[in-house]
């Protein structure tokens, strides 16, 4: 499954929605997800050089990050239930890590 330049900014667009819905600082991503910080870059931006199972972990991990503070998730229009289907056919996906927000 290879997204192209339209689909990469649209998907782009919606991680950095969902990034700022979350609360959650870059750094806070990059360490529950255990990226580099050049590899958080390169996966919110969809790079064409990023890894695909990088795209899908961090797509489920903004998701529940989202919920998980309170908030409705921007929707996915590419990286949705039946892209997903296929990209398991291609790809080993990982589970995402879930971020332990502090209690107040």
């Amino acid at each position: 499954m290879t997204l192209n330049t339209v689909e990469r900014h649209r998907t782009g667009e919606e991680f950095a929605q969902n990034l700022a819905r979350s609360g959650l600082a870059p750094h806070d991503v990059a360490a529950d997800l255990a990226f580099t910080s050049e590899r958080l870059r390169q996966t919110l931006d969809v790079d064409p050089a990023s890894d695909p199972v990088d795209v899908w972990q961090l797509r489920d991990y903004l998701q529940q990050a989202v919920l998980d503070a309170g908030g409705t998730p921007v929707p996915y229009s590419v990286l949705n239930d039946r892209s997903r289907f296929k990209a398991r056919l291609w790809f080993r996906l990982r589970s995402a890590p879930r971020h332990v927000f502090a209690r107040a």
